[in-house]
């Protein structure tokens, strides 16, 4: 694995103490989102894996996600602060700290209780096919930046 293993309980674990250490005024050192939006923001991820909740692109969409984006997002190298974000992942409106947070714990506890043998070879929503490994770097990368977002 390129980043830690979201995949393991240890793994898992620490950036669930990292998500509990956030409270409603807790502040970004960067970019626009509060805290209960950033935690929506990072359960979109998750919500395109478990509910049908956002639409799949289209086929010349998909092409050029995975052709542009996808590399940028399944490998290791870091997000750049302030990045542009897919629509789906957009989150303007007021949420409620508590439910965003209880909401995205539970989705990191069922990705890791799964494992990643659940994940090898399974279609992203945007990205076609992916190893362990790159959903592994697509989940963990993700929340890391967010967290580090907003100091923890």
């Amino acid at each position: 694995m390129d980043l830690p293993n979201i995949f393991t309980k240890t793994v898992a674990e620490g950036v669930i103490e990292r998500i509990n250490q956030l409270t409603p005024n807790s502040q970004p050192l960067w970019g626009t989102m509060n805290a209960a939006q950033m935690l929506a923001h990072c359960c979109v991820t998750y919500e395109m894996v478990y509910t049908d909740k956002h639409p799949k692109p289209g086929f010349m969409m998909r092409l050029i996600l995975k052709w542009f984006v996808k590399q940028q997002v399944v490998t290791d190298k870091p997000f750049p602060k302030s990045s542009k974000t897919a629509p789906a992942f957009l989150i303007t409106e007021q949420k409620e700290f508590e439910a965003e947070k209880t909401r995205l714990i539970d989705y990191i506890k069922q990705t890791q209780l799964l494992g990643a043998s659940a994940f090898d070879g399974k279609a992203s929503h945007s990205f076609g096919v992916l190893d362990d490994n790159e959903w592994n770097n697509m989940f963990y990368k993700h929340l890391d930046h967010h967290l580090k977002q907003f100091g923890v």
